[in-house]
């Protein structure tokens, strides 16, 4: 019998135990096919902190989260097993340590064959999370959201922080440079030529004016194009949303994607091979309504909703 999230009817919304969208807590990944995982870490962060304690602030705005998606039809819950396994028990003294203790903790997830969907925490979980990823399916292709590139040599002299992971994936051999997506980049630079160094990567570039006023659906359909059936991971930057819509995040930048353009990209990705997903980068120190962890909760859920497998009502 596939786990169902717990009826509005049968507890309260704000009653009962605080798991993504009330989903069974479980200690391990054995049996699912899909576990949604919370890695609470912000000592990565450059601004300003609190995503420490964004997966449990998603989990409690995601209690609103019924099992069908209406928009798309999509049917997760009856395909799929899926539960919470909790959160990664990350060394909050050593971003080092941390980093280890997230690969080793995906190593594991990994083993059991389950596509894990990622509660952040900040952005620097990607890259140990890519580690996992490219020793179980090999380099993969990469679709990220985000106002920022996150490819900088180094951030105050250390090669290991929320602004740095895709130019460590490169480096290390865990990405298909040739199908990376990267959605939403804006803002100021630290040099005129901080977007060249991913372009000459072979990373397809999607910059927030371009598409301003747009739908992202023909975007969409290159981006299916390009990676076809390549093992696929989603990274999603809650600041590649416009702060009038996710403020709660520690580097806001103007002019960013909406609401709607975020879940087309999303519901875009259905027909990928995704292996793996994160939300990253909820704050919920500066989320005082809720609505940036809400916005948050609901993108996991269309994660899942676009995974190998969810029939369509």
């Amino acid at each position: 019998m596939k786990n169902h999230p717990l009826s509005g009817n049968a507890m309260p919304r704000f009653g009962g135990i605080a798991s993504m969208m009330r989903l069974p807590v479980v200690d391990t990944a054995h049996g699912l096919d899909v576990a949604f995982v919370g890695v609470p870490l912000d000592i990565g962060t450059s601004h300003r902190p609190g995503t420490r304690f964004g997966p449990r602030q998603i989990r409690a705005e995601s209690s609103l989260i019924r099992p069908y998606n209406m928009a798309t039809g999509a049917a997760p819950f009856d395909a799929l097993q899926v539960a919470d396994v909790g959160d990664v028990p990350i060394n909050t003294y050593s971003l080092e340590k941390s980093v280890a203790i997230i690969t080793d903790y995906y190593d594991e997830l990994l083993a059991h064959d389950c596509i894990p969907l990622t509660l952040g925490g900040d952005h620097t979980i990607a890259l140990p999370i890519l580690r996992a990823m490219a020793r179980k399916h090999g380099p993969v292709a990469l679709v990220h959201v985000d106002a920022h590139a996150d490819v900088n040599a180094d951030m105050f002299g250390e090669r290991i922080a929320h602004g740095t992971p895709f130019r460590r994936a490169v480096e290390e051999g865990l990405l298909q440079s040739e199908r990376v997506f990267q959605i939403g980049l804006r803002g100021s630079g630290y040099a005129a030529d901080d977007f060249d160094w991913p372009r000459q990567q072979g990373f397809h570039l999607t910059l927030a004016h371009e598409v301003w006023w747009q739908s992202l659906s023909p975007l969409m359909a290159n981006v299916r194009a390009t990676i076809g059936d390549a093992p696929c991971y989603l990274s999603f930057d809650i600041d590649g949303i416009d702060p009038a819509y996710a403020g709660g995040t520690g580097t806001p930048e103007i002019g960013g994607l909406s609401v709607p353009q975020a879940l087309e990209i999303v519901r875009g990705c259905r027909g990928l091979n995704i292996v793996g997903a994160d939300l990253v980068e909820v704050s919920p120190p500066y989320d005082p309504t809720g609505n940036t962890a809400l916005l948050g909760a609901n993108l996991l859920f269309e994660m899942l909703c676009i995974l190998p497998g969810v029939p369509i009502r």
